[in-house]
């Protein structure tokens, strides 16, 4: 069954419950999905609340699979959130930004002249397995209460304690200096913009996330899901 048949056909199926796959545009929050689904189905159902709600933030700046829940199906949030992930994406080498990725601008820079081939590929292996990862001070855990990228925006110190996560696979798929692409398969909680930073870090430089994409979420693809304006044409006809 095609999108359109699926929501012009069974439109009572999101009340009840059901799992749909968005392939998130640059730019836009996991929220703006969130809504923008919410908006268009309440208006298509005739009705004025729907339970709506997404297993697993995507940055911004990233693309890629989000999985969106709605009705009773956002009782299995919690399970899929739960779920190993895959990302591909690419980070600059040689430079480090405050929020690890290319949303703020470089704040220190390095040179890169006397890095080998062999070094990033052993980087990438030292950081695959069972680790120990920071998250990004500009990120939403919450310290008392407070969003940690408030309190970063603000200047205020921010001390994210480590966190145990697994790198199931770690590979760089295209060296071309300064950016590194890469292709990564990892466990719930896993910021992908640490991991860029860590591997500067390793190399006595920096690097940071310039692009990324999430590509599978448990058995779940981002090739069988939906963009926006597919969305759109089948729930807003």
């Amino acid at each position: 069954m095609t999108i359109s048949e699926n929501a012009a056909s069974v439109p009572s199926v999101y009340e009840e419950g059901k799992l749909l796959l968005v392939d998130k545009p640059l730019r836009w929050t996991s929220f703006d999905v969130v809504n923008f689904l919410r908006i268009r189905l309440c208006k298509m159902l005739g009705i004025k609340k729907l339970k709506v709600g997404h297993a697993g933030t995507l940055d911004p700046l990233a693309t890629g699979l989000l999985l969106i829940c709605t009705g009773k199906f956002t009782k299995k949030i919690d399970l899929l959130q739960g779920m190993d992930k895959e990302y591909t994406g690419t980070m600059k080498l040689g430079a480090t930004t405050p929020s690890y990725d290319a949303e703020s601008d470089e704040n220190h820079t390095f040179s890169i002249d006397a890095i080998t081939e062999q070094q990033l590929y052993e980087t990438a292996r030292m950081l695959t397995g069972n680790i120990m990862q920071v998250p990004p001070i500009y990120s939403a855990i919450k310290i008392d209460g407070k969003k940690s990228y408030i309190q970063a925006r603000k200047n205020h110190e921010v001390d994210l304690p480590a966190r145990p996560l697994t790198i199931y696979e770690f590979e760089l798929t295209k060296i071309d200096l300064p950016l590194i692409d890469f292709r990564v398969r990892c466990s719930k909680g896993t910021y992908i913009r640490s991991l860029a930073h860590d591997f500067g870090q390793l190399l006595n430089n920096g690097a940071y996330l310039t692009a990324l994409r999430r590509t599978k979420i448990g058995d779940y693809t981002v090739t069988d899901a939906f963009s926006i304006e597919d969305w759109e044409s089948a729930i807003c006809k």
